[in-house]
């Protein structure tokens, strides 16, 4: 007989709506924490690892944590226990930062039934909610997750450049102000300093409160509104495709409907070519 279905109210749920349904049949959890993160020794109980450093970004493309193609996402997703009827929960151990990633890939591959944990694994622990120690890799049943692969929720650099000149879209890019400026420089060597030209500043923090929560819906909407006018037509950017989905995550929130991720993010574009930059003093240039 198959597990009841959880709906969730929407991509944002808060430690008191997992608490009260954590252990039930048809949900799962997922711990998407990066870098250091990833390694921590404690878990929300039953959470299984969503590895953006590992098997769930294609580490043939030469920037970072870019999309696996369909067959190797769904393999993982299967591998993992996730059905099609299945409630999925992320969350991070930075608070709301590579859950949103995580949050974008299911939905571009077709699957709504995911939700962000706000405030991730910090909000829970300050609410004094239970954590277990990190146990090995799931090794459960295999699920029946179908990809329904949504084109145009993740793009490349010709759409991301089309979208800078055209006066319906806006390219916001989440990265420090520092490093949109280029008086900050790039973690990852090899890479150019500053922004795509037309591109807008809107670093990914400020879209969260001081207790690492997402802000209220109405500050959301002001705060996209205030960089890009009456335009509905949203594209992210960041340094590697993850930040760039709490922008999404906060768009969305706001109830914007045309949204994408670029998924090369800055770890691309940033690269030496012919792609325009624009860096203090320089204007735009390679």
């Amino acid at each position: 007989m198959p597990a009841p279905e959880i709906p969730v109210p929407g991509p944002l749920v808060g430690v008191d709506w997992l608490a009260g349904r954590l252990g039930e049949p048809g949900l799962v959890l997922f711990d998407a924490s990066v870098g250091a993160h990833r390694a921590a020794p404690r878990r929300i109980p039953g959470a299984r690892p969503f590895d953006l450093d590992g098997a769930l970004s294609d580490h043939a493309a030469a920037a970072p944590h870019t999309m696996p193609g369909v067959g190797e996402f769904t393999e993982e997703m299967r591998a993992l226990g996730v059905d099609d009827d299945a409630t999925v929960v992320v969350y991070d151990g930075a608070g709301v930062y590579s859950s949103a990633r995580a949050w974008w890939m299911l939905r571009a591959m077709g699957f709504d039934r995911a939700a962000v944990l706000d405030g991730g694994l910090p909000a829970w622990t300050a609410a004094g909610l239970p954590v277990e120690d990190t146990g090995p890799a799931y090794d459960g049943p295999r699920g029946s997750f179908t990809a329904r692969p949504r084109p145009g929720l993740l793009v490349d650099s010709a759409t991301v450049a089309a979208a800078l000149v055209d006066p319906a879209a806006a390219v916001l890019d989440a990265r420090t102000r520092g490093r949109f400026a280029g008086t900050a420089p790039e973690p990852r060597p090899g890479l150019r300093s500053g922004h795509m030209p037309g591109a807008l500043n809107l670093p990914f923090g400020e879209l969260q409160g001081p207790d690492g929560l997402m802000r209220p819906v109405g500050e959301l909407r002001e705060a996209f509104e205030a960089l890009t006018g009456d335009r509905e037509r949203l594209y992210f950017s960041c340094g590697s495709g993850v930040t760039a989905c709490v922008l999404a995550l906060g768009a969305d929130l706001a109830g914007y409907e045309e949204l994408a991720v670029y998924d090369g993010s800055w770890s691309e574009w940033g690269m030496p070519s012919e792609l325009p930059v624009t860096t203090p003093g320089r204007g735009a240039g390679g």
